[in-house]
């Protein structure tokens, strides 16, 4: 299997007062593997957001590395790690420009991972495409194009940044805790649609979520953190025989 990304033995620990040091990921070693949609599980503070944002490089290692593609990105900035790595936020604000319209939302999204000149960004070319695009989304966006995503409900701007956050297929998509922020019938609507996207682009992504039900049913595996460890590491048959009892003994 082709390996996309590898931590080894990454670690990162904090001042947590006068000369007080916490350690807040303890010498983690993950492989992902493309096609790998990775569940991820922990109670607070076990270590979830601190995995995404060493991977996504805003969070620097204090000790072990990290590598894409076999290529030591350890030092790399998140603006270089971009052309592999797409995330969508827990909350719905951070994933889109509020004041910009969908359009002009979807050429930066366009446009991710690419180096920024002063030639013409061509946006009324483009806005074919963008149409067909957001047709993916059942809530009629298509239609919307010169709207401002600041009029946007959360349940529309959280299935815009998904479709953002994968319009360029990224290497790796992190989808942190994106569904928590919304009601339940919307967060298994955007839940079926990132489903439905990762199997027809055939993505690998990494995804935190506080659901035991949504661990349960979906991805292939699942990641169980806690004290900035992995204490579980299931594959999809293993997943298979827990029940949600299973699940919470793991947090005792």
């Amino acid at each position: 299997m082709k390996k996309i990304i590898e931590l080894q033995e990454a670690t990162k620990v904090i001042q947590n007062g006068l000369e007080e040091e916490r350690v807040i990921l303890d010498h983690v070693s993950l492989t992902i593997y493309e096609g790998d949609f990775i569940t991820v599980l922990g109670g607070n503070g076990a270590g979830k957001s601190t995995l995404f944002n060493v991977i996504a490089g805003t969070l620097p290692l204090t000790e072990g590395r990290i590598l894409i593609h076999d290529t030591d990105v350890t030092n790399w900035s998140p603006a270089k790690r971009a052309q592999f790595i797409a995330r969508v936020f827990q909350d719905p604000k951070m994933g889109t420009a509020p004041r910009m319209t969908l359009a002009e939302n979807m050429l930066i999204a366009y446009y991710r991972g690419e180096k920024r000149d002063l030639s013409s960004r061509q946006l009324k070319e483009k806005l074919d495409y963008f149409k067909n695009l957001l047709k993916k989304i059942p809530n009629g966006l298509e239609n919307h194009l010169d709207t401002e995503v600041q009029s946007l409900s959360g349940g529309q701007r959280q299935a815009l940044s998904l479709l953002m956050a994968t319009l360029k297929k990224p290497d790796l998509l992190l989808l942190d805790e994106h569904t928590a922020a919304l009601d339940p019938k919307t967060s298994k609507d955007l839940m079926k649609l990132t489903q439905q996207f990762v199997e027809e682009m055939k993505l690998t992504s990494l995804m935190i979520t506080h659901s035991m039900e949504d661990a349960l049913q979906y991805g292939n595996r699942l990641l169980i953190l806690k004290n900035g460890q992995i204490i579980k590491d299931l594959q999809q048959d293993e997943k298979a025989q827990l029940s949600l009892q299973d699940y919470y003994q793991f947090f005792d």
